[in-house]
């Protein structure tokens, strides 16, 4: 784990005549595996994100891009207009039936740059999300439930039923893999980081926006911000003061990974029109921390599917990636004879080894 005494948090910026970007940076090697920089593990700690390049193998990305854009409508297609909003019908929701997705959703050098991130080991990990989506680009449609171009927020208030921690007791880990090039389809994610514990960005508690507090959940970026001037003027201008001016977009290719937290402040922007952006999206928690929920449907309803992808992911996945989706640990009190000849019996015909939780 990246030792305690890190050097200062640091995102890499440049700018263009359009806007301000932040760089992606290399992870790091620990025996042939991706690891993140201690650099990086601060960036996230104090920052609230870090954008990193080599996280997963290159031909495993290309693989479940090809897996995706096989399946999604081609950009331009009467198929993709009608694709406003998020999802892919559940085939890219974990566990799905691409082996290459839940490759890339249990990876070990993606779980453990996120245990990093938190300070705690694998097994004190638990998956929350993980699905892929297609952004089309077109103009925005006016719609206030539109994704085309985001209102500025933070996703604590549909992962979990409180508040996020205090910043230096972090709760989980975001994740977005991008599987496009930013050159070729925009459509950044646009970021503000925080500038240490007095940044009036991130006054506590974060309510500044649509959906908390009593107010209307709007997500085109238009829509919500003329609901608060009306409103919540005090909020209107909050947000105008201390968010859009500061934000600034993650630079990405195929692979680039974008780690950030439920309380960072960011949006998504418009993509070029006649584009298609595919990205996965991620979320980990800490085992210990019951307030965060399963965005999907959990995964045990998968085991009915007549490919026995669920089935087939558990005897095959490590203990650690077991131990990820819930599945109980090595002496965990769930194990006893019984239960390991029972467990045993169900996922056997799928190559599961029960020597790990032999008792």
């Amino acid at each position: 784990m990246p030792p305690d005494d890190q050097p200062p948090a640091r995102v890499l910026l440049s700018d263009t005549a359009e806007r301000r970007w932040f760089e992606p940076t290399p992870v790091g090697r620990d025996a042939d595996a991706a690891r993140l920089t201690a650099e990086q593990v601060a960036s996230w700690r104090e920052q609230g994100f870090c954008l990193v390049d080599g996280l997963l193998p290159d031909d495993l990305v290309d693989a479940v891009r090809a897996d995706a854009a096989a399946f999604f409508p081609e950009p331009g297609s009467d198929a993709a207009a009608a694709m406003k909003g998020f999802g892919s019908g559940q085939r890219f929701v974990f566990p799905s039936p691409s082996a290459e997705f839940n490759a890339i959703t249990l990876h070990p050098d993606l779980l453990r740059a996120v245990a990093d991130l938190l300070g705690v080991a694998v097994p004190d990990l638990r998956l929350t999300q993980s699905d892929l989506w297609p952004k089309y680009g077109r103009p925005p449609s006016g719609e206030p439930n539109d994704n085309a171009d985001q209102r500025i927020h933070c996703d604590y208030p549909n992962h979990m039923l409180t508040h996020p921690s205090p910043w230096d007791a972090p709760d989980a880990v975001e994740m977005i893999v991008y599987l496009d090039d930013v050159d070729d389809c925009e459509g950044p994610t646009a970021l503000v980081a925080r500038e240490g514990e007095d940044d009036p960005a991130y006054a506590w508690p974060i309510m500044a926006m649509p959906g908390v507090e009593g107010l209307d959940y709007i997500n085109d970026r238009e829509k919500a911000e003329a609901y608060l001037r009306e409103h919540a003027p005090e909020k209107d201008a909050f947000r105008a003061a201390h968010l859009y001016p500061r934000e600034a977009c993650a630079r990405y290719r195929a692979g680039t990974a974008l780690l950030h937290r439920h309380d960072v402040w960011h949006r998504g922007t418009v993509a070029r029109t006649g584009t298609r952006r595919l990205a996965m999206n991620l979320t980990f928690k800490r085992a210990d921390v019951e307030w965060i929920n399963i965005i999907h449907v959990g995964w045990a309803w998968s085991a009915y599917h007549l490919d026995h992808h669920l089935e087939q992911l558990i005897g095959a996945a490590s203990v650690d990636q077991r131990t990820v989706m819930g599945f109980p640990a090595p002496r965990s009190r769930y194990w006893n004879n019984a239960t390991l000849e029972a467990v045993n019996a169900r996922f056997a015909p799928f190559g599961f080894d029960p020597t790990p939780y032999e008792m």
